[in-house]
């Protein structure tokens, strides 16, 4: 306990799954966090589930005007810096290769890569030195997964900022780092824009090529980015930390 006591974190995509199990994670370890979402309602869903100690800002990660304006919002909320960050938001929409139109394209592109650099450009002058950024990667980069190719393209993209950003940001002390997720039980499953059969098949095919034999937890994940934000991972730099089950290894 208490391994982030006075922190000041954010979570981008904190309502549901992997980024609310993180906030609660981050609360329990002492530290103020703030949650991002783009619904007003199902931020509220998650401030009364977590407790008034969370802050909840409506933000869709994807557009970059909302990026742009995070720092003014987290510091009208009495926030002066960041210790650590953590890009969870993503669009997980999968879809085969002759489907994808470009509208769609450059959503999930905006979601899951643009977006997140420019939150980080305009966060960076609230980073705290030290302070630590997480950037939620996916296995699927090691994997040929059908169907996942606009996504886990996004996600190389993403994946890669981890070591340009440490290269670059070294002097000020922010140290960037990957948490990569294998197949875990979320919501996101019926965000794929799959119909249900589709959706069923990807679930049980994804299912079949973890090694242990079953998804992963968010708590589980969410215990690995309290790491990563903690003074223990120091030594993590420009590095990636997998939570698949193996599926990306084995």
């Amino acid at each position: 306990m208490n391994r982030l006591q006075g922190k000041h974190t954010l979570i981008t995509g904190g309502t549901s799954g992997i980024g609310l199990a993180t906030a609660r994670a981050f609360l329990a370890e002492g530290a103020h966090v703030a949650i991002t979402g783009r619904s007003q309602e199902s931020l509220e869903a998650a401030k009364e589930a977590l407790g008034p100690r969370l802050l909840i800002v409506q933000s869709d990660a994807g557009k970059v005007k909302d990026q742009v304006k995070l720092p003014a919002q987290l510091r009208d909320a009495g926030w002066d810096r960041l210790d650590a960050v953590y890009i969870n938001a993503g669009d997980v929409t999968h879809q085969p290769v002759e489907r994808w139109r470009e509208a769609d394209f450059d959503r999930v592109m905006s979601t899951n890569l643009k977006g997140p650099f420019f939150l980080l450009q305009a966060l960076l002058p609230m980073l705290a030195k030290p302070s630590s950024v997480i950037l939620c990667g996916s296995t699927g980069v090691n994997i040929g997964l059908p169907d996942s190719s606009v996504y886990v393209a996004s996600k190389a993209g993403l994946m890669s900022l981890a070591r340009s950003l440490s290269g670059e940001w070294l002097t000020r002390g922010i140290r960037v780092n990957c948490l990569t997720p294998g197949p875990t039980e979320t919501p996101a499953f019926g965000k794929t824009g799959l119909n249900g059969e589709q959706e069923a098949r990807l679930k049980d095919a994804v299912r079949s090529l973890v090694p242990l034999g079953r998804l992963g937890r968010p708590e589980e994940l969410a215990q690995a980015a309290v790491f990563l934000a903690s003074d223990e991972s120091q030594f993590m730099l420009g590095s990636g930390m997998l939570m698949d089950g193996g599926t990306g290894t084995l």
